[in-house]
């Protein structure tokens, strides 16, 4: 019923119970999570996740934290982890702004890079982007055929439209259930429903009424009930065509997963 179209399963916070909360997902209504990466090492772990488990998916890719990293060595890798079916997506990459850990030179050309990267393998993109909108936008222009997910969106209604407009679909966190999640809820209200997906971005952003607590994947139902409230659906509903959403980006066909692999 429900597709997480963003976690960090991997992370070292589900150390020590990953394998329950994975486990348990099913419980809880959620039948699908695409595990992102943020770097190289978390890359590898996604890849190795979505191998292991037949509901997970991967994508690969470089942060904005480390957009210093990102050179022809590591885009090779990159390619390299590409050809496991399990990976959909390039991500999560982007630009970020609010702490500048890297220089904005080096994460644009790093975002760009990534982008090239994903436009020559055909694959979507998992975008984070955080107080660049300007930047971020300048660069899509100069990439008309990447498209994706910009995940946890930040940005008004109107980029927003902007980007469905141009074959993007925008991903919504618990944030969305924040009681000053004003821009999250505009923008929701604004939007062609084939283009909303919802996403936990786990182990962070947990929604309420557990936020500050460490989010998993089985808290997604709850992003999908606040959407629901907001365009007049029930949650199956938005449960549904979320995960439809979602799995017509990440192409990936009703029943794939039943056969991809064998759950350990």
């Amino acid at each position: 019923m429900y597709f997480d179209s963003h976690a960090h399963l991997d992370d070292a916070h589900f150390d020590g119970d990953r394998a329950a909360i994975l486990d348990d997902l099913k419980n809880h209504g959620v039948t699908m999570v695409m595990n992102v990466g943020c770097d190289l090492p978390s890359s590898e772990r996604s890849v190795h996740l979505a191998e292991q488990y037949p509901f997970l998916y991967a994508a690969v890719g470089s942060h904005p934290d480390d957009a210093d990293h990102v050179d022809g060595a590591l885009l090779a890798r990159y390619r390299a982890l590409c050809a496991s079916p399990r990976v959909r997506a390039i991500g999560e990459i982007g630009l970020d702004y609010h702490y500048e850990d890297v220089p904005r030179a080096q994460q644009r050309v790093a975002f760009e890079k990534q982008l090239s990267l994903a436009e020559e393998l055909d694959l979507p993109v998992i975008v984070h982007e955080r107080e660049a909108h300007g930047d971020a936008m300048d660069i899509l222009r100069a990439h008309p055929r990447a498209t994706g997910v910009f995940h946890c969106f930040s940005g008004s209604p109107e980029m927003a439209l902007w980007l469905v407009e141009r074959g993007w679909y925008i991903g919504f966190t618990g944030v969305v259930t924040f009681k000053n999640a004003r821009r999250a809820v505009e923008a929701v209200q604004a939007l062609p429903l084939d283009r909303i997906l919802i996403e936990t971005d786990c182990p962070y952003m947990a929604p309420e009424p557990y936020r500050g607590r460490r989010n998993d994947s089985r808290y997604v139902p709850l992003v999908a009930a606040k959407i629901a409230a907001l365009r007049g659906l029930t949650p199956e509903e938005a449960g549904a065509l979320t995960a439809a959403n979602a799995r017509r980006l990440f192409r990936i066909p009703d029943g794939e997963e039943a056969s991809a692999c064998v759950t350990p």
